[in-house]
């Protein structure tokens, strides 16, 4: 199991005073980096490696603190292209947050993916380990369905590969929930804006990069749309596409909690259930 401590910045901080849940993928993303640069794997980062998907379960809110975020990583599954890391996240000794994320090794001049040199299969093997599994959410194909939102790419938001990084993709499905769960209901209004009724808190949150997302001055697009109501939750699932010609670039699911003024669950307001069980998709 490796092990390190990710410092904190106060504009993690979101509207309700805690780490924003889109940032959480930025630590996961530091506490790799320092796994790879400890070892042979390094190397993988200068020549190539790609998210494939992200699963990350929100258990604590994070506040800001000096001492940073104790992080600890291990490999679950070694395939020959494609290997999965699984995530612990602490505030002092409080688990704040679990994740997996599927990487592959990739040659961006012939745009096709790799395997693994024997060099790093043996550095990940060492630090293999049996953690609990992460239930797969299931949502219905989005279709055509759902409200559609621009979603403009900035040109900070390029990695050193070229490409939109990984955690930004978070950030784009956000600013789409935001927008489509406020238009679709008035109550679901976000703390920071107006006064809001109830907090609503991101318990869990899915990624699938399907294709690589590049500079443009037009906007891309998010489609956005509920799955299903639990009693206190609602399932949303997203994708991010290009309006153009259609092209798929990522998908998203989302599980959103109403939450009172201390972070507690509670039921969903009528209203909010009436307003969203029309839009559900099938």
């Amino acid at each position: 199991m490796f092990r390190t401590t990710i410092a904190l910045r106060w504009s993690d901080l979101d509207a309700q005073g805690h780490v924003n849940n889109a940032v959480i993928a930025d630590y996961l993303q530091e506490a790799r980096t320092a796994f790879f640069r400890a070892g042979p794997c390094s190397g993988l980062l200068d020549s190539g490696v790609v998210v494939v998907g992200h699963r990350i379960s929100y258990l604590a809110p994070i506040t800001y603190s000096d001492a940073g975020i104790g992080a600890e990583v291990a490999i679950t599954r070694l395939g020959g292209a494609r290997f999965d890391v699984a995530y612990a996240l602490f505030q002092d000794a409080t688990p704040v947050a679990r994740a997996r994320t599927v990487l592959c090794p990739f040659d961006f001049e012939t745009q096709q993916p790799t395997r693994l040199a024997l060099t790093d299969r043996e550095w990940l093997a060492e630090h293999r380990a049996e953690v609990e599994p992460m239930r797969h959410i299931d949502v219905p194909d989005l279709g055509r369905n759902g409200s559609v939102t621009p979603c403009p790419v900035r040109w900070s938001d390029l990695d050193s590969y070229g490409h939109v990084n990984n955690v930004k993709v978070l950030d784009y499905l956000m600013q789409a929930r935001i927008a489509a769960t406020t238009s679709w209901s008035p109550a679901m209004v976000r703390s920071g804006t107006r006064k809001a009724p109830l907090n609503w808190l991101i318990a869990r949150q899915d990624v699938d990069y399907i294709n690589q997302i590049t500079h443009r001055m037009d906007p891309y697009a998010v489609r956005t749309a509920p799955a299903a109501l639990g009693h206190t939750s609602v399932t949303l699932a997203a994708e991010i596409f290009n309006p153009d010609d259609g092209t798929t670039f990522a998908r998203g699911r989302t599980i959103l909690v109403a939450a009172d003024g201390e972070g507690k669950p509670v039921a969903l307001p009528e209203e909010v259930r009436k307003d969203l069980t029309k839009r559900l998709i099938d």
